[in-house]
């Protein structure tokens, strides 16, 4: 039997505290210009490729209020310059974890520790 499921991504959940701070932030760093809110703990972002949801998720949290946050860069954020984007990411404060290597990616944390990659490419 051929497998039902599709080998496309439909969408991407990013682990958020702040809904409202997040989307700030995101849409900062990628230049989003479009949205919707829903249920009062996502916002699902318009992207190009794979959509991206920003989520509190309030049924994901544990014994201590917390959601887990991506401890490896699992998302990844294209650019056709990738000297230019860590430059970017340096003016805006944002934290990096790594220099570019391998002159086509480097990894950075967003405002709740989640790892991320931009990649060049």
């Amino acid at each position: 039997m051929k497998s039902p499921i599709k080998n496309k991504i439909n969408l991407v959940f990013i682990p958020v505290t702040d809904i409202q701070k997040a989307k700030e932030w995101y849409t900062m760093i990628l230049g989003l210009e479009d949205g919707e809110d829903f249920f009062e703990h996502l916002f699902v972002a318009k992207m190009e490729g794979a959509g991206l949801i920003l989520d509190t998720m309030p049924m994901w949290k544990d014994e201590m209020g917390k959601v887990p946050r991506i401890n490896v860069p699992v998302i990844q954020f294209g650019t056709d310059d990738i000297h230019a984007s860590y430059e970017f990411m340096k003016e805006h404060g944002v934290e990096l974890v790594t220099e570019i290597e391998h002159e086509q990616f480097f990894v950075f944390k967003d405002l709740d520790g989640n790892l991320l990659m931009v990649c060049q490419g």
